[in-house]
């Protein structure tokens, strides 16, 4: 696990910020330095370039879902549905805490451009995946869940499904309450599955 000093993160969630009000092609030092109120140099003490920042950044975002995630799973007794509806709660609440997190994790078309950067971005992405059909897998074995609908076509209509309500959130300008949203949802897909 990597550990971020103060300034990384506070640098880190300026760009985030950045990010979501003025989109990554105004990600810039220069524009990072003013936004925080300290120099060019300062920055590049902390990160060598912008690509540093925002692999980093996500590296941040992987670790804290990481984290969230085994949290959850350590939870004793918990059914296999009640385990995926305490996953999406606390992401959905996470991401309508801070908002910005949402533009940089959507923002995975624009680093396809850039191995390193496309390649964190499928972290993350996988790391839900696998658990979502780890969870399914199980609940399918222990006989919570339904066996019609093969894991694998679950984990893409589940995470498929969060992934456009959060989607649809951010394009709202987060008019809407993404948890209660993004939780109809679910209980919806869970109703086709949960015995």
């Amino acid at each position: 696990m990597t550990d971020y000093t103060n300034r990384q993160i506070e640098i880190m969630e300026a760009a985030t910020d950045r990010i979501d009000q003025h989109g990554i092609q105004n990600l810039t030092i220069k524009n990072l330095a003013a936004d925080i109120g300290i120099s060019e140099p300062a920055i590049y003490r902390h990160f060598k370039s912008k690509n540093e920042i925002l692999l980093n950044l996500l590296e941040y975002l992987r670790i804290e879902i990481k984290g969230r995630l085994k949290n959850i799973k350590d939870t004793p007794n918990i059914s296999a549905g009640d385990e995926l509806r305490q996953v999406f709660s606390a992401q959905l609440t996470s991401f309508e805490s801070n908002p910005a997190i949402v533009s940089v994790i959507f923002a995975e078309s624009i680093f396809h451009f850039d191995e390193k950067l496309s390649s964190k971005v499928l972290e993350i992405m996988d790391l839900m995946q696998k658990y979502v059909l780890e969870n399914i897998e199980n609940g399918q074995t222990n006989g919570q869940y339904s066996k019609v609908i093969k894991p694998n076509t679950l984990t893409t209509l589940i995470v498929g499904g969060m992934r456009m309500t959060v989607l649809k959130w951010k394009v709202s300008g987060h008019k809407s309450n993404l948890v209660q949203d993004g939780n109809s949802v679910l209980e919806g897909l869970l109703k086709l599955i949960e015995k």
